[in-house]
């Protein structure tokens, strides 16, 4: 048992004598007892039966052992929408939402657009939910992956808004064409420290590091795009913090034109893209 929880303990009690930050600690808290953050407050004297004792005691244990809240919680509120999560996939981030934004911005109207490599489900079902013109697809690799997509996508859209493949990038869609690819693909350095360091040692590790520079999926993505990408169609990836001149050299050598990054707000540039052009 952790010793500031104990039978006898108000809601009160609990919340001023957990280690956690405050945030947590009401989260986890409205998780286990099924109660709002008003109730929280409104009900702050109500002692705990042993019952509600055993689930907090659970909860705060898995946090305190490094648990991202995301997963205990399972979920994550993402460009205003609230994602189902679990081991299976990554973490949705605020900083991903730069990518979503630009897709939004340069997708043309009642266009096709992909999104590689989609885990949760995140990206495709923010831009699907904000432009219905559009008709989205995404792909993942991972089946247990586009399972949680897939009820993400039945969570916010209507039913087959988002068209979803298993697959190794592009190997399953065959001849399709999109006007626009969008992808925040596994971008980290194997063996790099932060895989070991806190939220990352829970997340699914092959949507972490590609296992080796960082840079493969960019080359095979990039790569192949120009068999799946319309003419003067954009390409758009969400990259790691000093990536972005690697990833802008490899788009020039594919021969896209308008090649830039975009910076999130840290002032990070976060994501980088171009429109290709075909040779003729």
């Amino acid at each position: 048992m952790l010793d500031w929880l104990q039978p006898g303990n108000t809601l009160a009690a609990c919340e001023n004598s957990s280690p956690l930050e405050r945030i947590d600690t009401r989260l986890l808290l409205m998780h286990g007892l099924g109660m709002t953050r008003i109730q929280l407050i409104t009900q702050s004297e109500l002692v705990l039966d042993a019952e509600q004792l055993a689930i907090v005691q659970e909860l705060f244990s898995r946090r305190i052992k490094g648990e991202p809240i995301a997963y205990i919680l399972q979920e994550r509120d993402f460009f205003g929408l609230n994602f189902h999560v679990t081991p299976a996939v990554l973490i949705p981030r605020p900083d991903t939402e730069l990518l979503v934004e630009l897709a939004l911005q340069y997708a043309p109207a009642n266009s096709r657009l992909l999104d590689m490599g989609t885990g949760s489900g995140a990206i495709a079902v923010a831009i699907a939910h904000q432009r219905p013109d559009l008709q989205v697809a995404a792909l993942d690799v991972s089946p247990t992956a586009l399972a949680v997509a897939r009820e993400n996508a039945r969570r916010h859209l209507p039913a087959d808004k988002v068209e979803f493949f298993c697959s190794n990038w592009y190997t399953a869609l065959a001849d399709k064409k999109f006007q626009t690819i969008v992808s925040n693909p596994p971008y980290i350095v194997e063996n790099d420290a932060h895989l070991q360091q806190g939220d990352l040692r829970f997340e699914p590790v092959d949507a972490l590091t590609d296992h080796a520079d960082g840079l493969s999926a960019y080359r095979q993505i990039i790569g192949e795009a120009h068999l799946h990408l319309l003419a003067d169609g954009w390409i758009l990836l969400e990259h790691g913090y000093d990536q972005a001149e690697a990833v802008r050299d490899l788009l020039v050598q594919a021969s896209f034109t308008e090649v830039q990054s975009w910076r999130d707000l840290a002032g990070i540039e976060r994501v980088s893209g171009g429109k290709l052009q075909i040779q003729t």
